[in-house]
């Protein structure tokens, strides 16, 4: 990082503080810790999966909207939860479940400059980019989406329990033209990965999801798990792809360890970037 960027170290978060407030956080919802942290549960019924949505009435509708929406193209208007889970599949509304709780777990921050939607959208269109690329890798799917998901939840943590130290890490980025885990490192002294990975142990993700908040800037480290690679260039492709439809999008450095690591082609790349813009569609029209 420039030293250009260090900030007075006295307005800095301490550590402490961040704990705590993590801490304080309230715990995971039971249908969302199935779905955010069981993920090696290969439970697949479809009347299982029926059961858990029909317990949320909002998750409900928005099943069965996605199940309408042109990406599925139905012949005829789809009106029961067993027929939409049957046309999406077990997979697709795990997915659904895993994004609903999770946006639901938090609030909308009073932090200034803070675009909520254009965080999720980079959230969603990274775990959907995340599970094609473990898909073209034959990989096991539902750790990646949920990686992909999960790789900025730091920087929740950060805006909605010090919204005020963080609209000034936002000022420091519109003024200094950097990326924001550069402007997070000069204002608070600490960064969303290192808040995302203090979360992930109190809500206790699994050592995969972890290493993908870990790894998801800088993933050459050979001790961290693949998916962590897996995040890292789809993270870099949703940037790319601008599915968040931010004003001065920065891309992020991609790591030429982690993009040889995939060893995917050009050709798997281009059907990656297409599909990924046509589910992403999908998801954004339901959320």
């Amino acid at each position: 990082m420039s030293s250009s960027l260090i900030e007075d170290s006295d307005q800095q978060l301490p550590l402490e503080a961040v704990i705590k407030q993590i801490k304080d956080l309230p715990t995971l919802p039971e249908l969302a810790r199935q779905m955010l942290c069981n993920l090696d549960d290969e439970d697949s019924s479809l009347d299982a999966i029926c059961e858990k949505v029909a317990q949320d009435q909002s998750l409900a509708a928005k099943t069965l909207k996605l199940a309408n929406s042109s990406l599925y193209g139905a012949n005829s208007k789809v009106v029961t939860l067993q027929q939409a889970v049957a046309m999406l599949g077990v997979k697709n509304v795990k997915n659904l479940i895993r994004m609903t709780s999770l946006t639901n777990s938090f609030p909308v921050s009073r932090c200034r400059g803070f675009d909520f939607k254009a965080f999720w959208r980079h959230s969603v269109a990274t775990a959907i980019c995340a599970e094609l690329i473990s898909r073209t890798l034959h990989m096991k799917h539902d750790f990646a989406f949920t990686a992909g998901l999960l790789h900025d939840i730091g920087r929740l943590v950060l805006v909605t329990r010090f919204p005020q130290e963080y609209a000034r890490v936002l000022d420091c980025q519109a003024q200094r033209d950097c990326h924001l885990i550069d402007a997070e490192q000069a204002i608070l002294g600490i960064d969303h990965v290192a808040a995302g990975l203090i979360l992930a142990v109190h809500w206790q993700f699994s050592d995969a999801i972890q290493d993908a908040i870990r790894g998801h800037h800088e993933p050459e480290n050979k001790e961290l798990n693949s998916v962590a690679a897996i995040v890292h260039v789809a993270n870099v492709i949703a940037h790319a792809l601008d599915l968040s439809q931010t004003e001065k999008e920065m891309v992020p450095l991609l790591s030429k360890a982690a993009w040889d690591t995939l060893a995917l082609t050009e050709a798997d790349y281009l059907a990656i970037f297409r599909e990924t813009e046509l589910r992403f569609e999908a998801m954004d029209q339901v959320l």
